[in-house]
C-alpha cells in the first residue's frame, strides 16, 4: 500500500496566512511516497512515532487508567462546587442604604430552602450572615412566585416591608417576626404593625397551618403533613373545598368556622395592599375603625363568602372564631368609617353577594369590584347589585370612583354594569 503527499485545495492554508518563505518551501517541496506491505498496514511504524498498539497492552495502563478517573472526578466536583456556588451567589441580591443597614431586593431559591430568616446580609463568600450588617427594608417582589417557601422569619431591624414583597408565594403557611422588632409583629405567622393597626399580610397557604393546628391534618415521620380528609373514594384531598357524600354542610360549616375564618383586631384601621389577596378566607370580620383598604387588599379571594363589619365594647386580638363572642355588634358588608376602597380592592370575589358602600365612603379606586359578578346558567351570580347609603346626587359629588369600579356582566352585545341602589337601608 502507498500512502503519497496529497495535492489538495482545500486542506492548503490560506495564502494570506504564509510568509513569503514558507510559501517558497511549500512550492519547493516534494512529493513522498511510502511503501507499506499489506501484512504491515495495522502494525508499521513510521520512524519518530510510537509504535502501533494494536492488540497490545499499554505499559502502566492501570495507572493510567486510575490517574484518568481521578482527574474526571476532581474535575466533577470541581463542577459541582462552582455550581452550588453559582446558585448560592445569586440566591440573595442587597442595596446598602444611607443608614448602613440593608435592603433585601431580591431572594431567589436554590430549589430546597423551606424556612428563611431574613435578619442581616448573607457573605455570598462565605456562605456566613454578617452580624454587622442588618437588613432593615424588603423590597417588592424580594420574595415572588416561590413554590417552595413554607415558613418566613424577620429580624428585629425589619423596619420596612413592601405591601408586595411576598408576592404569589403560594406555599407560604407564616410570617414571624421576632420579638424584639418595635416595628412589627406577628399574629399566629400574620404580619401586622407593631401597634396592631395595620393588617400587613395574611399568608396564601395559612389555612393549611390551621388546618394542622385544627386536627384536619398530621405530620408524618419524614415530617410531612398529610391531610385527615379524604373524598368519597377514600383518596386523601388536603382541603375541603365543597360538600361531599362524606362531609355534610354542617361539616363544611364547622371547617370553615375553624379554618376559614378570620378576625382583623379591632385596633386595626388600614387594610394594607395585598393584605389578604388569594386567601382561602370564606368569612372575614372588619372592624368598625377600619378606615382604608388599600388595592388589592381582598383580591382575587374566590372563596370569601361573607364580609362583615363589627363593634366592641374592649380590644378584641383574638383573630379566630371565638372573638364574635366578645363583640357588641355584627352586620353585613363594609363597615361604616370606612373612607377609601383601592383598586382591584375586591376584584373577583364571585362568592361575596351582598356590598354595602357607607355613606363615609369618599374613594373607590378602578376595577375595585371587577369581575365580582358572573352568569351561571342564564342566572347572575355574585354581585349582581350595590347598595348605597347616600343619595345619587350626594354620592356622585362626594366619592370619587375610578373607571369600571362596579362589576360587569354581558348583556346582550354589550356590557352591563350592575346597579346601583341609592339612598339604601343595610341588610
Amino acid at each position: 500500500m502507498k500512502l503519497g503527499k496529497k495535492k489538495d485545495k482545500t486542506n492548503k492554508p490560506d495564502d494570506d496566512f504564509l510568509t513569503q518563505e514558507a510559501k517558497e518551501e511549500q512550492a519547493a517541496a516534494e512529493e513522498y511516497t511510502i511503501d507499506i506491505p499489506e501484512d504491515e498496514i495495522w502494525t508499521y511504524q513510521i520512524e519518530g512515532l510510537q509504535a502501533p498498539h494494536i492488540n497490545k497492552p499499554f505499559k502502566n495502563a492501570k495507572i493510567k487508567k486510575i490517574a484518568v478517573v481521578i482527574v474526571l472526578l476532581i474535575a466533577i466536583g470541581t463542577s459541582i462546587f462552582l455550581s452550588f456556588r453559582a446558585v448560592h451567589n445569586d440566591t440573595y441580591k442587597y442595596k446598602e442604604l444611607e443608614d448602613g443597614t440593608y435592603e433585601l431586593v431580591k431572594f431567589t431559591n436554590p430549589g430546597d430552602v423551606k424556612e428563611i430568616t431574613i435578619d442581616y446580609v448573607v457573605d455570598l463568600e462565605t456562605g456566613e450572615k454578617d452580624m454587622s450588617k442588618p437588613i432593615s427594608v424588603i423590597h417588592e417582589y424580594a420574595f415572588n412566585c416561590d413554590e417552595i417557601l413554607n415558613s418566613i422569619s424577620f429580624g428585629k431591624d425589619v423596619k420596612s416591608i413592601d405591601g408586595k414583597s411576598i408576592y404569589s408565594c403560594w406555599w407560604v403557611q407564616n410570617v414571624w417576626i421576632d420579638d424584639a422588632n418595635p416595628y412589627y409583629c406577628d399574629l399566629d405567622g400574620v404580619i401586622y404593625t407593631k401597634d396592631l393597626t395595620e393588617v400587613v399580610f395574611y399568608p396564601n397557604d395559612h389555612d393549611k397551618y390551621l388546618r394542622l393546628q385544627n386536627g384536619y391534618a398530621y405530620i408524618d415521620e419524614k415530617g410531612e403533613q398529610h391531610s385527615n380528609l379524604v373524598d368519597d373514594e377514600g383518596n386523601e384531598m388536603e382541603e375541603l373545598w365543597g360538600t361531599t357524600q362524606s362531609y355534610d354542610e354542617e361539616y363544611l360549616a364547622e371547617y370553615n368556622k375553624l379554618i376559614r375564618t378570620y378576625v382583623i383586631p379591632s385596633t386595626v384601621t388600614k387594610i394594607g395592599e395585598l393584605a389578604f389577596a388569594y386567601s382561602n378566607i370564606t368569612d372575614l370580620y372588619i372592624p368598625e375603625g377600619v378606615k382604608t383598604m388599600e388595592s388589592m387588599a381582598v383580591f382575587k379571594n374566590t372563596v370569601l363568602l361573607n364580609v362583615y363589619s363589627y363593634t366592641a365594647d374592649s380590644v378584641i386580638s383574638d383573630v379566630t372564631y371565638k372573638a364574635i363572642d366578645t363583640m357588641k355588634s355584627v352586620y353585613n358588608s363594609l363597615p361604616e368609617g370606612l373612607e377609601y376602597i383601592g383598586s382591584d380592592c375586591f376584584y373577583y370575589t364571585r362568592g361575596v353577594s351582598y356590598v354595602y358602600i357607607p355613606s363615609t365612603v369618599t374613594y373607590i379606586g378602578h376595577h375595585a369590584f371587577w369581575d365580582a359578578v358572573y352568569k351561571e346558567d342564564g342566572e347572575l351570580k355574585g354581585v349582581t347589585e350595590i347598595d348605597v347609603a347616600a343619595d345619587e346626587e350626594t354620592f356622585e359629588h362626594s366619592c370619587e370612583t375610578g373607571d369600571q369600579w362596579r362589576p360587569q356582566y354581558d348583556y346582550m352585545l354589550f356590557k352591563k354594569s350592575v346597579n346601583l341602589n341609592y339612598s339604601a337601608e343595610r341588610k
